[in-house]
């Protein structure tokens, strides 16, 4: 009885959400499109001709915002987008999907292929990180896996990120959170929290923002 009160509390929640709303009448698949809308325009994160990585990306609301502001004023997409989640994802228009397990190095790889980079080689403008993995409840455990992915995408984005690009990941509040900010601020100048108005009040969930490498040689 008391799940079936919870999932009826939800679903009244999910319908009348403004969000949930909005994303449908724009054409957005999920409201995670407006989380992504309040932080890019804050800080400015997407421009015209960015290569973009996103990462968790399924059912692909962020692919389809950045999608958007790699058009310059409505016209032609400049730029690349290449989306990656272990969940199928509908194609969209001007967006590279691949499907896999970004914990496994075989799709990293695969990633790193599609975008033309070598391991090491400097090219991409921002990577997006929507991932969380299955939560169990428990919660050691969950932040331990929550950390996990979070450190993949720091990973991969002090491979590839351009000296002046950026990460942006989603985390929890709770334990391990302050060490995963002390890690981005040994990496990134600028470290930034945040927790736009579309995630909601219940949630621990908010986001980290790393901007401009450091410790990057000359030659990169």
């Amino acid at each position: 009885m008391a799940k079936n009160k919870f999932n009826q509390s939800w679903l009244h929640d999910h319908i009348n959400d403004p969000y949930v709303k909005l994303a449908q009448r724009h054409g957005y698949r999920a409201r995670a499109a407006y989380k992504l809308k309040e932080i890019d325009e804050q800080d400015h994160l997407i421009k015209p001709g960015f290569v973009v990585v996103d990462l968790g990306a399924a059912p692909g609301s962020w692919s389809q915002y950045v999608r958007e502001r790699l058009r310059a004023e409505g016209g032609e997409q400049k730029g690349r987008i290449v989306a990656l989640d272990v969940l199928p994802f509908e194609p969209i228009d001007g967006v590279t999907f691949i499907q896999g397990d970004f914990r496994e190095d075989r799709v990293v790889s695969l990633l790193e292929v599609e975008l033309g980079l070598r391991p090491g080689e400097r090219g991409v403008d921002l990577v997006l990180s929507d991932m969380a993995p299955n939560l169990s409840g428990v919660g050691a455990a969950d932040a331990a896996r929550m950390e996990h992915v979070i450190e993949l995408a720091l990973d991969f984005a002090q491979m590839h990120l351009k000296p002046s690009g950026s990460l942006l990941v989603k985390a929890f509040h709770g334990s391990g959170y302050s060490q995963i900010v002390e890690v981005f601020k040994r990496h990134f100048v600028t470290v930034l929290p945040r927790k736009p108005k579309a995630s909601r009040d219940k949630s621990a969930e908010t986001f980290i923002l790393g901007r401009t490498l450091k410790h990057v040689s000359a030659r990169e």
